[in-house]
């Protein structure tokens, strides 16, 4: 085992156990040794065998991304940029996603991509919520990030006939068995000798699964002691259906069966009893969030494209709500997420108070960690894992510095990230991932996108050519 030294970093951001939260300490020691961190202070004495100089450096905790799809999303680049479903309420879910689903040969280059963007952007965790496929973990560990897979299962598929009506196909004993199927592979993924690899139950929509799904994969995942994430209040069209099968909200129908809680996470939560465009006779979705400790996973670009947005991140903190970050969708750039979590609360409450930027850093690393049940990831402690990320300080976007993270993150966001580790291991150097071929990888996704769009025609209800699906920015010559 050997020891690593950041030595008199310009500033760190390190965890204040005193007060429970993260703190600006300037000149700090950073050590660790065996991918623990040893000694977050000032004035290190004790051996080292790599010393790297800390000065013009920030150094902080590795951000937690608890929601990601990177075997598809990357595949959507210039395709779904401003696109949604007028008859659907403006969501791409239904009628536009499926038919640029990324193919088998596909996957690998989509997830390198994604992931590599990932850790130039900052993240040392990632929850990767995608339907199992071939070499799925050794793909992941390949990257070197620490990941939850969070393998999807569903009783059943939606599609759309004519734009304006979802429909659903049934198979509830496949649901059972890819639920099974996704027990397994979570096993094995604690199994893997990356050591870097755990699991989370993840049913893939409140309205593709059925209740028996739903309660087995709970009682399941609390059996095992892992998290336990689905989608849920993310578009107006489940919103309508849920209330419509059961006469309960979303989050009302999820509490009734009694899924909620510290270890449960909602992916996206937008459309609660009160929100705008799906007013409810009751206002109680918001309390039953807080009260009952469940966390959400916000992830705001996806939805801003298509005008949708939380209303708001601040209200849902005010309110004790437990909130996390993920970047559902491209670019997968936690940087520039957690920018624009801002920015939409902001907008949204008309009001620059409803939240900090206390508050969106918290959510996107100590957040993340407990939704995750990890109390040893997401801040810099002794004992704590060595994910850390080293930010050029001195770098031009980040000038003037006068508040650090700030100017990281509204500012120079991943353009300034220098080094990233992992488990104490440098994935990330001067800015180019160290892991896996990104620029290769992205080339290769360019040629596999032009065959899915090749076919996106046949495998569109309408039968329309993709560029009146989705019409270009100029008109080609």
């Amino acid at each position: 085992m050997t020891t690593t030294l950041i030595r008199h970093a310009e500033l760190a951001v390190v965890w204040d156990a005193t007060a429970g939260r993260h703190a600006y300490m300037p000149g700090a020691d950073v050590a660790w040794r065996d991918g623990v961190l040893s000694f977050v202070g000032r004035g290190y004495e004790g051996m080292a065998d790599e010393v790297i100089d800390g000065r013009g450096m920030l150094v902080m905790p590795g951000l937690v991304n608890i929601h990601s799809h990177p075997t598809s999303e990357p595949m959507n680049k210039g395709l779904l940029d401003e696109i949604g479903s007028p008859g659907l309420y403006n969501s791409s879910l239904y009628e536009f996603m499926p038919i640029f689903r990324s193919d088998a040969e596909a996957i690998p280059d989509c997830v390198r991509v994604a992931l590599s963007e990932l850790l130039l952007s900052g993240v040392t965790t990632l929850a990767d919520l995608s339907m199992a496929h071939p070499g799925w973990l050794d793909l992941l560990a390949e990257a070197g990030m620490r990941v939850c897979i969070a393998p999807m299962f569903k009783s059943a598929r939606w599609f759309t006939k004519n734009g304006h009506v979802v429909e659903y196909e049934w198979d509830e004993k496949a649901g059972e068995k890819a639920m099974q199927e996704a027990f397994t592979l979570i096993e094995r993924a604690e199994q893997h000798p990356s050591g870097l690899l755990f699991g989370m139950a993840c049913p893939a929509q409140i309205d593709t699964c059925a209740p028996e799904l739903l309660r087995d994969s709970r009682a399941e995942a609390r059996a095992r002691g892992i998290s336990w994430q689905i989608h849920a209040a993310q578009s107006v069209v489940e919103f309508h259906e849920i209330t419509r099968r059961h006469g309960f909200t979303p989050v009302q129908w999820l509490h009734e069966m009694g899924l909620l809680d510290e270890r449960a996470i909602i992916g996206h939560g937008i459309f609660l009893d009160d929100h705008p465009s799906t007013p409810w006779h009751t206002k109680r979705d918001l309390g039953i969030l807080a009260e009952t400790g469940t966390t959400v996973a916000h992830c705001p670009t996806v939805f801003a494209r298509r005008g949708i947005t939380m209303k708001d991140f601040g209200r849902y903190k005010r309110a004790g709500v437990k909130l996390g970050v993920g970047t559902d969708t491209y670019p997968h750039n936690m940087l520039d997420e957690m920018r624009l979590v801002a920015y939409m609360a902001r907008t949204q409450a008309t009001d620059p108070r409803t939240m900090t930027t206390t508050d969106v850093f918290e959510a996107a690393t100590i957040g993340g960690a407990q939704a995750l049940g990890r109390d040893d990831i997401g801040r810099l402690a002794v004992g704590c894992r060595a994910d850390i990320v080293v930010v050029d300080a001195t770098h031009p976007r980040m000038q003037p510095a006068h508040d650090p993270v700030r100017s990281l993150i509204y500012a120079a966001g991943d353009r300034a990230v220098k080094d990233v580790y992992v488990n104490g291991r440098k994935v990330v150097g001067d800015g180019e991932v160290l892991t896996m071929d990104f620029r290769a990888a992205a080339l290769h996704l360019a040629e596999a996108q032009k065959r899915i769009v090749g076919r996106a025609t046949q495998q569109d209800w309408a039968h329309r050519p993709v560029d009146k699906i989705t019409p270009p920015t100029f008109k080609w010559l």
